[in-house]
């Protein structure tokens, strides 16, 4: 068996699939590119993530071979290819890792043979252009002579063609943390001889040279902690990993991955948005194409999966991306919004493979469009910032952009840190990236990589290792049941404040007082996941009472049951009685089946952009994200009340299915975000409108849900929006104390037979004209009060007194009397400049109850040599504040009032100081 060449990429994936499956391996779905349970990488970056609790003995299959094609984003930790992106040609962000794994079945040999055989016989690649490399055996272990020796006799290689590498090439590891072992790689010659002696160079841009197109690791290996010691797996399993887009470039009869047809489509978009030809070599349009290409794969896998761009972590992450992007076709000439038709292409290609992709293609094109709009709005200041900053950086010698510059950039105008380092190499400048991040960090501005040592509590993993098959949740059947308890944690906590931390530790006994975390065999416990809250209730034994305060799922497999012993004590191996508590149950079911409906509701209204960001449902709470980009008006929220009670009043029956995936997509069922979906999924019918996939407990039927109520709407991020809701007796309670706060609202306002609203509306414009009152009496004491601070005649002119002229400009620095307010004194600041003529400064402040007020005026002139916004900024940094404002005009606030006279004649040094820079 062997396929034809040029083979299509769907073909090669295919048939790998294929390939493995007709040698028992069990096909298995993607995973999410969001890690599931694994709090030690950002993103899923191997075809193995989703199989580490299974190579470590904590998760158990009903297989013992499997392969899969598996999405991949290495943009961060151990694994991050983004700056190579675009300059190399075979490093992407997002790629496809085929695999296939074996969990303590075969190991080395068979491994071995599978791959020869599928490159050699199946994809009919000439073994003259392969090369292997094993093991050398540094870093105590030995060298992987084993490999060698099966090497030798599945393909009769001699020592030159299967080389020994050390530790950084051939020893994997999935990052700090995880699974690992040697592994043995196989390498593909680009090019017209192969040239062993060349081997090692990085291939060239044209893709000559040698390349890695298979990595067959030895899994036997555990690293539990950081820099901790290596322990064995239960038993030795395979973990290969072939990057589907490299097999194509050989497949396919190109040099580049960016050549083949999962890219060179998108290269031409951006080609054809440009206005210029794609010459695939090294020059720079050539690299943004390539770039830009890229980037919007893993723009619209990402967004798919509800990641959106923002400023923390994995958000941080697609924002960054998605400038790097956006800056590549500013530098190529586009000069609007394009982003999102590349994104669109990449949907058109792929979305058959990836139907989530194909789901969500007005989401992807929405959030994609406005994050340019956004970022293009501001990116024309950032340059223009920049280039100011270079031209004086010029004059004074610097070659180094401050952090405190860099960062602002960040925080002010979203300017990824790697795009300011890029803007600067442009221009011949370097920026002081570590200060910069330092600064960032501690505005709490951007979240760094994950943290290894958020990785699961060893005393989770230790109770885990007790259960002989992951606990069995009963809870959608019944809220009773009876057990044995596997394991009991007790936790501690040590320290207190923000550095208080719990410490946990297996006990075979606790005692009542003591706070712990049970396990047992079966629960019908529901753990918190997918957005819904972990049931409360009681676990009893013979004289012995447990409240459960929480119920959590802390790794795949395990629950524990969080609470306090309150009488009596439990043991290791009692028998236990589980109950969960029915109203709080019941309250979470209606909010949780209210969400769905409110789903539905939302895209009928709003449209099919209207997709769930996430979402959390108890029994108090009722809070749902999506994605849409304004706020909603009053008729929008009522028409998706009315739509949510309409569905509520016809009482359908809800129905749940267990299904394979497909099945379940074919029949209409939505995925939702934040659920983890394996091989089956559980689908929820509401009506044949609302069918959506969904692990959680739900109402019987829709009329259990009872009154729908919106409570607020408001926007949490960019694109984002959030509807806080009530249900049921919650819906009732929130109606009644409405009722009751406008009974409250018309006894003060006097309008108990009258309209409440016109009798509120007389009252705002009665305060108002009040307001303008005040402000003109302030003016008019204020210009008449004299040089003093309280007063003593004279008016505005004696306020002038005091003026110094600096460098050439008229500077003046006065406190007016206590209480003026914000507008009052902006007002006389104005005046006072307009008094001193052309070349004008002038600083006012006044204490305002217990807070220091300032205002900076500057004359259109002076606005050459000095910046209101500038100078105001160390003067408010005095009262303990901070400020801003235009090039002429400039206010700020502090608390610290005790230094405000301290503060308004530090304006003439700053004057000085800034003249003289």
């Amino acid at each position: 068996m062997s396929i034809a060449t040029p083979a299509s990429s769907d073909l090669l994936r295919r048939t790998f699939l294929e390939f493995f499956a007709q040698r028992g391996h069990e096909i298995v779905p993607s995973a999410p590119l969001v890690p599931q349970n694994d709090p030690t990488l950002m993103f899923v970056n191997a075809g193995m993530v989703q199989f580490k609790d299974v190579f470590t003995g904590k998760d158990r299959r009903p297989y013992q071979r499997a392969t899969s094609s598996q999405k991949c984003i290495r943009i961060s930790g151990k694994h991050n290819d983004l700056e190579n992106v675009g300059v190399t040609a075979r490093h992407q962000t997002f790629f496809e890792m085929l695999g296939n794994f074996s969990f303590g079945d075969y190991f080395k040999e068979d491994a071995i043979a599978f791959a020869w055989e599928l490159l050699t016989k199946v994809y009919d690649i000439s073994p003259s252009r392969l090369v292997v490399t094993i093991y050398n055996g540094e870093g105590g272990f030995p060298a992987d002579d084993e490999a060698a020796a099966i090497w030798r006799k599945v393909t009769g290689f001699g020592d030159d063609r299967i080389l020994r590498l050390g530790l950084a090439d051939n020893f994997w590891t999935m990052g700090d943390v995880g699974p690992c072992g040697p592994c043995s790689e196989i390498h593909f010659f680009h090019g017209k001889e192969p040239d062993v002696a060349r081997f090692g160079e990085e291939p060239r841009i044209d893709g000559t040279g040698w390349t890695e197109i298979w990595n067959n690791v030895f899994m036997q290996y555990e690293r539990v902690e950081k820099d901790g010691p290596l322990v064995p797996l239960p038993a030795p399993s395979i973990d290969t990993g072939m990057g589907l887009e490299r097999l194509a470039s050989v497949l396919q009869g190109v040099t580049s991955n960016y050549d083949t047809d999962l890219l060179r489509g998108l290269v031409d978009k951006a080609a054809e948005l440009s206005g210029k030809p794609y010459t695939g070599g090294s020059a720079d349009d050539d690299v943004s194409m390539r770039v830009i290409a890229d980037h919007a794969r893993t723009a619209a896998f990402l967004i798919a999966e509800g990641v959106m761009p923002e400023r923390q972590r994995r958000e941080y992450v697609l924002r960054r991306v998605m400038r790097r992007a956006i800056r590549h076709g500013h530098r190529l000439g586009i000069d609007r919004p394009f982003l999102h038709e590349v994104a669109l292409e990449v949907v058109r290609r792929m979305g058959e493979t990836y139907p989530e992709l194909r789901d969500r293609r007005e989401l992807i094109a929405r959030v994609t469009e406005d994050e340019e709009v956004r970022f293009r709005s501001t990116l024309k200041r950032g340059m223009k910032i920049l280039d100011e900053r270079f031209d004086e950086m010029r004059s004074s010698g610097e070659r180094t952009l401050p952090a405190a510059a860099a960062a602002d950039l960040y925080t002010t105008y979203g300017f990824p840190l790697d795009l300011t380092q890029v803007i600067c190499a442009e221009s011949n400048f370097g920026v002081d990236v570590q200060g910069a991040e330092a600064i960032i960090k501690g505005a709490g501005e951007a979240d760094g990589p994950i943290d290894p040592t958020a990785a699961v509590d060893p005393a989770h993993r230790e109770a885990r290792a007790k259960l002989a098959q992951p606990v069995v949740f009963t809870g959608y059947e019944h809220e009773e049941g009876d057990s044995e308890i596997v394991a009991i944690v007790r936790v501690d906590v040590q320290g207190e404040g923000d550095r208080a931390r719990k410490v946990r530790a297996l006990v075979e006994r606790a005692e009542a007082g003591a706070t712990v975390e049970i396990v047992v065999r079966e629960t019908p416990f529901y753990a918190e996941s997918g957005g819904q809250v972990g049931d409360v209730g009681e676990v009893t034994a013979d004289g012995a009472r447990v409240e459960v305060k929480d119920t959590q799922k802390p790794l795949a497999g395990l629950v524990v049951h969080e609470g306090v012993v309150r009488e009596g004590a439990i043991a290791v191996g009692q028998r236990v009685h589980l109950a969960v508590d029915h109203a709080a149950r019941s309250a979470t079911r209606r909010n949780h089946s209210a969400t769905h409906v409110l789903h539905w509701a939302l895209r009928k209204v709003l449209g099919e952009h209207a997709q769930q960001k996430g979402s959390r449902v108890g029994p108090d709470v009722l809070r749902f994200d999506f994605t849409h980009n304004r706020p909603l008006t009053r008729e929008e929220i009522s028409r998706i009340e009315d739509l949510v009670n309409e569905k509520v009043l016809t009482n359908a029956k809800v129905t749940t299915e267990i299904l394979p995936m497909d099945e379940a997509r074919r029949r209409g069922a939505m995925a939702i975000f934040e659920e983890k979906y394996g091989d089956t999924v559980r689908m929820l019918t509401m009506t044949p409108e609302v069918v959506e996939l969904c692990g959680g407990t739900h109402a019987c039927a829709l009329g259990d849900i009872g009154l729908f109520k919106i409570t607020s709407e408001g926007g949490v991020a960019a694109g984002v929006r959030r509807i806080l809701a009530s249900t049921g007796l919650n819906a009732l309670a929130y109606t009644r104390g409405v009722e009751a706060e406008l009974a409250r609202a018309r006894q003060v306002a006097k309008a108990q037979g009258g309209d409440l609203a016109e009798k509120i509306g007389k009252i705002v414009a009665h305060e108002r004209e009040l307001e303008k009152k005040v402000t003109e009496l302030e003016r008019r004491i204020l210009e008449g009060a004299g040089p003093a601070q309280g007063g003593g005649g004279g008016g505005i002119d004696a306020m002038l007194d005091g003026a110094r002229e600096i460098g050439g400009i008229k500077v003046l620095a006065r406190r007016v009397p206590d209480g003026t307010n914000p507008g009052a004194l902006r007002d006389l600041a104005e005046k006072l400049r307009d008094k001193l003529g052309d070349r004008s400064a002038v600083l006012l402040g006044a204490a305002v109850g217990d807070k220091a007020q300032l205002a900076v005026m500057l004359s259109k002139s002076a606005t050459e040599r000095l910046k209101a916004g500038e100078l105001i900024k160390p003067i408010a940094r005095i009262v303990g504040g901070s400020g801003g404002g235009r090039p002429d005009m400039a206010q700020a606030g502090g608390t610290d009032v005790a230094q405000l006279d301290a503060a308004i004649a530090a304006l003439y040094a700053e004057v000085e100081r800034t003249l003289a820079s």
